[in-house]
């Protein structure tokens, strides 16, 4: 059920979806705390590479929780940068797993040339989203390539060539202390214009045959470069947002809402609560084995005489006796 923004309590690990009817937008904001802390305090990651993560975490869980259906949403680069494969997985509807591949000679350079933005740190390469409804026939994929750009900017190309919605994003990463102790905190707020009028929402990359030379096509606007005015107001609201803003756990959504859109009447929708999990298990990894050859088994058996396994997302250790796998093989052969 709607409420006036700024009537509801605020949560941490959640995302809290909101609409602005006077300027026909509608967009999300996320807050995350021991979630995002528990990942990147497990992997240990060096703090440029947490931040970058971060940032992926809070921009996957915004448009992972947009999906209407049991799915998974998932965030993936691959690059030539100091982070050259980062991974965000989306389980609806309310968890998510996380992880970096790191070079570590790219970033021992990186830093000793303070060259540490997301975009320095990912270089170039592409970046894909995959909504995934369970089947091949329902996949979808869009690549976005990444010219050292940060993930703010890539979400709105995402946006202005897959989607053709206009789309401003806001992200941040950041540690508070409490107890004693650094704790990792991520937030976002993404907005999108989607007037009820087709003839306001124009797509950014369609261009119009008859339109004068040198007229520039923008999303939400016309043909002749103006954007929509609630567009502009909107978009332009959205970026005065600060990092401390997103990040302060004693700052609620549903304020800061309220400071961005509270003279246009904003409402906020039923918080959604997502949490960190794994989807790796025992059988799923007994099943992986499975599917390597006898030799290449043979070759990953250990000096204990035991196969071990530990899962890139959540660290988690599986070991195995050879019989196990082989038994498995028989049976199923």
């Amino acid at each position: 059920m709607a409420a006036d923004a700024g009537a509801a309590a605020g949560h941490d690990d959640a995302v809290l979806p909101f609409a602005v009817p006077d300027l026909d937008v509608r967009g999300r904001v996320v807050r995350l705390g021991p979630s995002i802390d528990a990942i990147l305090d497990r992997h240990g990651y060096p703090v440029p590479v947490s931040r970058v993560l971060g940032e992926a975490c809070a921009l996957t869980v915004l448009l992972g929780t947009a999906l209407k259906f049991e799915g998974r949403f998932q965030l993936q680069t691959k690059s030539d940068g100091a982070i050259p494969m980062m991974v965000v997985d989306f389980s609806a509807p309310d968890n998510y797993r996380a992880v970096v591949q790191i070079d570590q000679a790219k970033l021992v350079e990186a830093m000793a040339l303070d060259r540490l933005s997301t975009g320095d740190l990912l270089g170039e390469g592409h970046l894909a989203m995959t909504i995934d409804q369970g089947s091949v026939a329902t996949r979808y994929q869009g690549i976005v390539p990444l010219t050292r750009q940060g993930l703010e900017e890539a979400a709105h190309q995402y946006f202005r060539q897959s989607e053709q919605i206009p789309t401003r994003v806001r992200l941040a990463v950041g540690t508070v202390t409490t107890g004693g102790r650094a704790h990792w905190r991520a937030g976002g707020i993404l907005v999108q214009f989607m007037p009820h009028s087709v003839d306001r929402l124009r797509a950014a990359d369609i261009h119009p045959g008859d339109a004068p030379e040198g007229h520039r096509i923008l999303a939400g606007g016309d043909a002749d470069g103006i954007e929509d005015d609630a567009w502009t107001e909107a978009r332009s609201l959205v970026e005065t947002v600060e990092d401390h803003e997103l990040l302060d756990p004693t700052l609620e959504s549903e304020r800061l809402l309220y400071r961005l859109f509270h003279e246009r009447g904003a409402r906020v929708f039923e918080p959604v609560p997502v949490h960190e999990a794994c989807r790796c298990s025992r059988e799923r990894v007994l099943g992986m084995l499975r599917g390597f050859s006898a030799e290449d088994r043979r070759a990953m058996v250990a000096d204990d005489g035991r196969l071990g396994v530990t899962c890139e997302f959540c660290s988690r250790r599986y070991s195995f006796e050879p019989a196990e796998v082989e038994d498995g093989q028989a049976a199923g052969s």
